[in-house]
């Protein structure tokens, strides 16, 4: 099992192909195992596929008093951290980021605190701003016990994180909402300073945030583009995954294409310069 230590934990990582890497991180639920069938379509554009497990998801050590942790005021940053650290214990330079829900909060927070490091971003499904704080807003939109839900829904959360702790880590996410519980959530102040081409992409149909969001989202960025998926309930990835895999893949194009057209304008303003 590829594990890396990072701050004494240690942290699951797959990589799967070659070519210009693609970060994929998922939603507050999940793990890595969740882009089991999003992922090969990626290696199949010649792209490399990076994935892992957060800090207490799937395969990755939760540490002492994760729950403590997970309400904390240190959540959210560690999220970059943890990032980081694998960025350079894996000698990568740049790459694009592509993340679901609460993944794609990892990959805004990320690409304003490092930019040099992001090629460009993809959020699916990721809230803008909670109309109330996300503790109460968790609440109302997660009713259902774990024990109530439906099996299939049980049996992959059993799968992602283990019979051991996939209730009590599922009942932690639904009524506390992470470091973010206590407050009002909102991105819009730190959107703006998302310097790489970024692309929204939301469901018109997510039992969980309006599809307004993904218009405040988009509206608040410098390189911003928009995609609605019709039809969508909010797992985008799984719900639509042909039109998911085929929209972020044109839009990672684009942002390829800006990318080395911006250095060929830049070298030739070099070699035009006096004294070249």
């Amino acid at each position: 099992m590829p594990c890396i230590q990072i701050e004494g934990l240690n942290k699951y990582y797959e990589i799967h192909g070659e070519g210009e890497t693609v970060v994929l991180l998922h939603h507050g639920f999940g793990c890595s195992k969740m882009w089991k069938d999003i992922y090969p379509a990626f290696l199949e554009k010649g792209y490399r596929v990076i994935m892992y497990d957060r800090r207490g998801y799937g395969l990755s050590d939760p540490g002492k008093n994760f729950f403590s942790f997970y309400i904390s005021r240190s959540f959210r940053a560690e999220a970059v951290k943890e990032l980081m650290r694998l960025r350079e214990r894996l000698g990568l330079e740049t790459f694009h980021l592509v993340g679901q829900c609460e993944g794609g909060v990892v990959a805004v927070d990320y690409a304003t605190a490092c930019p040099a490091h992001v090629k460009s971003i993809v959020t699916s499904s990721t809230q803008c701003f909670s109309p109330a704080t996300m503790r109460d807003f968790n609440r109302e939109k997660f009713q259902k016990s774990f024990r109530d839900l439906e099996p299939q829904l049980q049996t992959k959360l059993l799968d992602w994180h283990g019979s051991d702790r996939a209730e009590a880590f599922f009942e932690q996410f639904r009524t506390e909402g992470g470091e973010y519980g206590s407050e009002v959530f909102d991105l819009r102040p730190i959107l703006p300073y998302v310097q790489c081409p970024a692309l929204v992409l939301f469901p018109d149909r997510s039992f969980l945030f309006d599809v307004e969001q993904g218009v405040h989202f988009y509206r608040h960025l410098k390189k911003g583009e928009l995609a609605v998926l019709p039809r969508c309930g909010h797992n985008t990835y799984e719900q639509k995954p042909q039109e998911y895999i085929a929209i972020i893949s044109d839009f990672l194009k684009r942002a390829r294409e800006a990318t080395d057209d911006r250095a060929q304008l830049m070298a030739t303003c070099v070699a035009s310069a006096p004294g070249s």
